[in-house]
């Protein structure tokens, strides 16, 4: 078997493996809307793709009152959950982690959604089963805290030096750098890659062929 560099590789779901970034955004505007809130920006609502859904809608809607944030979660839930089967997988994602499983790597997803949406959003994509693990916003510490990195690695006994976090946000990058891992970043999904560099991925892909190819031969 062609040797390895990282045994454990976790990646983003909502905008690096889900082409799911726009759809998100507007139902975070729109969930904003329903309790009387001011619509957030697209730049404002695509900033906060990745984090928990709480921590997102709080940072996207800051006039919005402590005590509507339920109800602010609960409004995005409706939105989106009601236009979820629309999304799909970007080009290229299923044959990449076919590749990748093949090599023998670790796959994991590591992601902001809540496990129900993880979960749904699996199912929807027919890739039940194929991620050894994951984690979700819900079940650990929200991004970029390390946490979900440091739980992944403890459940497969895999080192950060034999990690490879890959996402389409600075909150992924960092949570990598605070895990001590290193990282792919990806720039079609939710956040502008000129933010990356300061983060010190080790590459940035500008599409799926160009991160599986990069995969291929660096992981």
């Amino acid at each position: 078997m062609t040797s390895r560099r990282f045994d454990l590789i976790a990646f983003d779901w909502d905008g690096t493996l889900f082409d799911s970034t726009a759809t998100i955004a507007r139902c975070i505007q729109a969930a904003v809307l329903d309790v009387g809130g001011e619509k957030p920006s697209d730049e404002a609502a695509s900033y906060v793709i990745g984090m928990g859904l709480m921590q997102a809608l709080a940072h996207a809607a800051p006039d919005v009152p402590k005590e509507r944030y339920p109800l602010l979660g609960d409004r995005y839930r409706h939105h989106y959950f009601a236009i979820q089967h629309e999304i799909s997988l970007f080009e290229g994602v299923l044959p990449m982690l076919a590749g990748l499983k093949a090599r023998g790597h670790l796959l994991a997803v590591a992601t902001g959604k809540s496990r129900r949406g993880l979960d749904e959003a699996l199912a929807s994509a027919m890739l039940a089963g194929t991620f050894d693990a994951s984690r979700t916003a819900d079940q650990t510490a929200g991004k970029p805290d390390p946490l979900m990195l440091h739980e992944l690695m403890t459940e497969f006994d895999v080192p950060p030096e034999r990690t490879l976090m890959v996402g389409d946000t600075t909150h992924d990058l960092q949570m990598a750098l605070n895990a001590g891992c290193a990282s792919v970043g990806v720039s079609y999904g939710a956040h502008e890659p000129a933010a990356f560099v300061e983060l010190r991925p080790l590459v940035v892909a500008h599409d799926v062929a160009q991160l599986h190819d990069w995969l291929r031969s660096h992981a």
